[in-house]
């Protein structure tokens, strides 16, 4: 869904947008891979076996004995933040599209915001992944016919391409954001345990690595620059949102439908871990368990379900600025959750089997990382304070 910001990213970083494409698919790629490494410690037989289930696992184990639970919950709180803040960016993303589409119309983004949210209200009763797993599919389906919508036209006027826009000028003040854009579209850290766990043949983990990160690569990198060609200066925050009236209501339409049919994932996976890490976590729970006996959910733990759907809502309505909200969350979480924390539980966990080459790339990454991180951040802090002001002034 994110891979419609990429054209921004590229509007304010020109071939060096390209370049950190490549660049986040790389080091996204090998910090997975170490991140999975930190699952497996050696035998008494000398033999490697898996230890640690979760990302959580790993970061107790990184804090342990002194701290044993420290960083399973700072590794939980990234990971709300980051699946709630996706959820919002469904939401905001939702009213953008359908505002823009039918601009004729005497409903406000605002409003279409909320009526996304009913739709969406349901995604509190689901139950499982296998539920979920529908609306994925649909999605990806609903994906396609956009990426084939958005290339055709973008083809269709190649003979305009403003090849001369492109060059290795630099937006200072803008182009951090444009790094959280990059790096939130390639986050995928949270979810290769589980997916690692449960391959058929876990020896070809890196091997599915290498080839989807350089096919997102390629698409992505792509996508980004034909829509900056076709568009140049012209570009804006969501690139569906520069096609003409007709074509874009129904990409947009498409695009909502996405939209919708992918927040139940990041949703689903937003209320497992609260509800494993404050309500179902033994003795060290915060609140009595949400479900009861029989497994049925309780009916407060369904009003708290619903609370967190209408929690996207009201963050929605009051930062509408998806590209900004992108790249605070990619600046925030992202970078923690991609570099900065793969790379230091490497480090940790296996400092002695460690290459020196490989204790290069971990430290040169959680450097790098950390000072984008913050950049980033920081930009994005004051694009909305000043997207703020120049609505209040409207």
């Amino acid at each position: 869904m994110f891979v419609l910001g990429l054209p921004y990213a590229i509007l304010h970083g020109g071939y060096l947008g390209l370049f950190l494409i490549i660049f986040a698919a790389v080091v996204c790629c090998y910090t997975g891979k170490i991140l999975i490494a930190c699952l497996y410690e050696e035998n008494e037989d000398g033999e490697i076996v898996r230890v640690r289930d979760s990302y959580v696992d790993i970061a107790n184990a990184c804090c342990a004995p002194r701290f044993p639970t420290l960083g399973g919950r700072i590794v939980n709180v990234a990971q709300i933040i980051e699946l709630v803040m996706t959820c919002i960016l469904y939401v905001v993303v939702s009213g953008n599209l359908m505002y823009n589409s039918f601009p004729n119309l005497p409903v406000s983004q605002k409003s279409w915001s909320i009526i996304a949210t009913a739709v969406l209200l349901p995604c509190a009763f689901l139950k499982n992944l296998k539920a979920v797993s529908k609306f994925s599919l649909l999605c990806t389906l609903a994906h396609f016919v956009i990426n084939i919508l958005v290339i055709a036209y973008c083809l269709s006027r190649a003979r305009d391409w403003a090849w001369d826009k492109v060059k290795f000028y630099i937006d200072v003040k803008k182009f951090p954001i444009s790094i959280g854009i990059i790096v939130f579209s390639y986050t995928s850290q949270i979810f290769l345990p589980s997916l690692e766990g449960n391959m058929q043949n876990p020896k070809e983990f890196h091997c599915m690595m290498n080839w989807t990160h350089i096919a997102a690569c390629i698409l992505k990198g792509l996508f980004a620059l034909v829509a900056y060609l076709t568009w140049a200066d012209e570009t804006k925050e969501v690139i569906t949102d520069n096609l003409p009236s007709t074509i874009r209501a129904v990409v947009n339409i498409f695009l909502v439908a996405k939209a919708l049919l992918s927040y139940p994932l990041p949703f689903f996976a937003a209320v497992e871990v609260l509800e494993r890490s404050l309500f179902q976590d033994g003795n060290r729970a915060f609140f009595p368990n949400c479900y009861g006996g029989d497994g049925r959910l309780k009916s407060w733990g369904l009003t708290l379900r619903c609370a967190l759907v209408v929690f996207t809502l009201l963050m929605a309505i009051y930062v509408p600025h998806f590209a900004l909200l992108m790249g605070l969350t990619g600046s925030l979480t992202g970078a923690g959750l991609c570099f900065l924390l793969p790379s230091l539980f490497h480090l940790k966990l296996l400092w002695r089997k460690l290459l020196w080459h490989h204790v290069f790339f971990d430290v040169a990454i959680f450097v790098i990382g950390g000072i984008c991180s913050v950049s980033g951040f920081i930009h994005s802090l004051e694009g909305l304070i000043e997207a703020f002001r120049t609505n209040a002034e409207d």
